[in-house]
């Protein structure tokens, strides 16, 4: 299968996953029980939610490991099985993927803070973000997206880990906030032309935004990621819509109808792959392939 950033090279949009957390819940998930350990122990289930992705036009199955770090895993005292869960995910994905999909490890942040604003060392965060994603290599993964960042030390290890020790297609992604003066910056208050700079610094072959805003906001936001980065391949990753809370629960209300008339917006604007976080499911993802691709 030709590689990823060569099919980008080509002009081809492809089509990422949409959200999985949402999909295990209803087969069951309960909480306080680790997502991730499901790729050990329920796989079938695991399976079937890749392929309802699969079948909605998905180009890229995005594994079931976005907290599957052994900081995130040690509260749930699995911290001793990072590799094996995350080589799990990996092969789960690849078993749907075949030979005409790519599987994309999903590595989330650690929940902690580097020092001097944390505890932790640049080391530490290198050893568990290079435990993770080389076990993403083993199980079978083409690409990993080190996603929903809002620091740059901790993203920019992250991608040096992957880069320094496999051969994966290193994509790097950020969650940015609109703010009230105007403009978009993360929680840590990094700017997406001041990510993008540092990121391609650091080494990642593919750039881009995932989770906190809806189309509307995200399309602002790559078109920032564009102008900062030319030539770069960028991924999109919208919620369905801003969040918004109903009976206490934060839910996320935009039909795949309306995301998919967004679609095209976010390529104009300068995405080449186009996915799904919060709140989307494999409706949403056909429905933006073919406003996109038409069919």
């Amino acid at each position: 299968m030709q590689n990823i950033l060569e099919k980008l090279k080509s002009g081809q949009i492809l089509f990422c996953d949409g959200a999985m957390g949402t999909f295990l819940q209803a087969k069951g998930l309960k909480p306080g029980e680790c997502p991730e350990l499901w790729c050990v122990e329920r796989p079938d289930d695991v399976r079937d939610i890749h392929r309802q992705y699969r079948q909605a036009g998905s180009d890229i199955v995005e594994c079931n490991s976005f907290g599957g770090s052994r900081y995130k895993l040690k509260h749930y005292d699995l911290a001793d099985r990072a590799g094996e869960i995350n080589q799990a995910a990996a092969a789960v994905a690849r078993e749907v993927a075949g030979d005409d999909q790519y599987v994309l490890g999903s590595a989330g942040p650690t929940g902690e803070f580097m020092a001097p604003l944390g505890l932790e060392t640049e080391e530490n965060f290198y050893e568990a973000f290079r435990e993770q994603i080389t076990a993403f290599e083993a199980g079978g993964a083409d690409a990993v997206i080190i996603e929903t960042m809002t620091a740059l030390e901790e993203a920019a290890v992250a991608v040096r880990a992957a880069k320094e020790n496999t051969n994966l297609v290193v994509m790097a992604s950020f969650t940015f906030d609109p703010q009230k003066g105007g403009g978009y910056a993360s929680m840590m208050g990094v700017t997406p032309e001041k990510f993008a700079e540092a990121i391609i610094e650091a080494g990642a072959d593919i750039i881009g935004t995932n989770c906190g805003t809806g189309p509307d906001h995200m399309i602002e936001i790559v078109k920032i990621l564009r102008a900062t980065a030319p030539d770069m391949p960028i991924i999109a990753m919208a919620n369905a819509g801003m969040p918004v809370i109903e009976n206490g629960q934060t839910v996320f209300k935009e039909t795949p109808e309306a995301m998919a008339s967004k679609a095209p917006l976010l390529v104009a604007a300068g995405a080449n792959i186009i996915g799904g976080c919060c709140g989307t499911g494999p409706a949403h993802i056909a429905a933006m392939k073919k406003a996109v691709l038409g069919g």
